[in-house]
């Protein structure tokens, strides 16, 4: 039946999957489908409950949208979940009525691989080293931190994987002192870039503490008219399409930080390769990715990306755009 349509889904997780805020051992995602013409259009969004999103709310906001609704009526959601996986069916389903790729509607180079980081959970420091050794053979560890104690942890993860880079993410489970404390031993673990060291809305704190490596705003950060009030705060953003609320609005954030002289991490909600095939798009020429989703499912959608020692792939047109 044309229209819109959206379920939610569950795919478990590899293994638990822990972050300052709590754990999970699954991915819940809302699939929107967008039938038209004989065609259908498909795009994923995460909902996330650090940013009042439910399952219920998510599917409604998609479920409500016009049959005829086109990029317009989709924008006019609120930036999040429900807008990123309609923004994302809609364009879906554009390239295959134009039939060509998503990247030809939008103007953009056709897109390549992209190195990835690979996340690794919260948990006490010997279970944190032994799934660093595990991962020692990828390029770049996202560590997940944001507990007082976390110089352990990441001495742990450093012993496990002594030549990877070291991404850290405290989720906001900082607090200043926690931050300086951990300050000194930065450089010498050969930490690259720090994620969101402390609280949306408690960061302005950063602007008088030292920084030994680039700090990454995250949930402190969700469109392009957020950047103005990073600038002094942190060096990097990390775009996220369920943030922002869709491919579109990713890019223009994106863009926005780039021009007021942010390095650009582009990363993920924890879904599949249909939430992640987009973000590819974002992420050529980003200084870092973190699009590790798949990799932490037990099972993925089918013709899912290709990961490979060159990174992410770009999706075939199977699988979306």
């Amino acid at each position: 039946m044309d229209g819109w349509h959206a379920d939610a889904e569950s795919f478990p997780l590899r293994r638990a999957f822990a972050i300052s805020r709590g754990a999970r051992a699954e991915a819940v995602v809302v699939t929107a489908r967008l039938c038209r013409g004989g065609l259908e259009g498909r795009g994923e969004g995460v909902p996330y409950a650090r940013y009042g999103e439910t399952v219920a709310g998510v599917l409604a906001q998609v479920a409500a949208l016009p049959p005829d609704a086109d990029e317009e009526a989709v924008a006019a959601l609120p930036p999040g979940a429900a807008r990123n996986a309609a923004d994302c069916a809609l364009l879906d389903w554009r390239a295959k009525r134009a039939s060509v790729r998503a990247w030809d509607l939008l103007g953009l180079p056709a897109p390549g691989p992209v190195p990835t980081a690979f996340t690794l959970s919260l948990d006490e420091p010997s279970a944190m080293e032994g799934r660093a050794r595990e991962e020692a053979h990828r390029p770049i560890l996202k560590v997940k931190l944001g507990t007082p104690a976390d110089l352990p942890r990441l001495e742990a993860v450093r012993r496990g994987a002594p030549r990877a880079r070291l991404l850290v993410d405290a989720n906001e489970g900082w607090t200043a002192d926690d931050y300086l404390a951990l300050c000194p031993h930065l450089l010498r673990l050969g930490v690259a870039l720090v994620e969101q060291p402390l609280p949306e809305g408690e960061d302005e704190a950063l602007r008088g503490l030292p920084r030994p490596v680039p700090l990454c705003a995250d949930e402190s950060v969700h469109v392009a008219a957020d950047v103005p009030r990073l600038l002094g705060l942190y060096d990097s953003v990390n775009v996220k399409l369920d943030k922002a609320g869709g491919l579109g609005a990713a890019l223009a954030l994106r863009d926005a930080a780039r021009a007021a002289g942010l390095s650009v991490m582009v990363g993920c909600m924890v879904g599949t390769s249909l939430a992640m095939a987009p973000a590819v798009l974002v992420a050529q020429g980003a200084a870092l990715a973190d699009l590790d989703g798949p990799l932490l499912l037990a099972q993925d959608r089918p013709r899912p990306l290709l990961y490979d020692e060159r990174g992410v792939h770009p999706p075939e047109r199977e699988l979306w755009g």
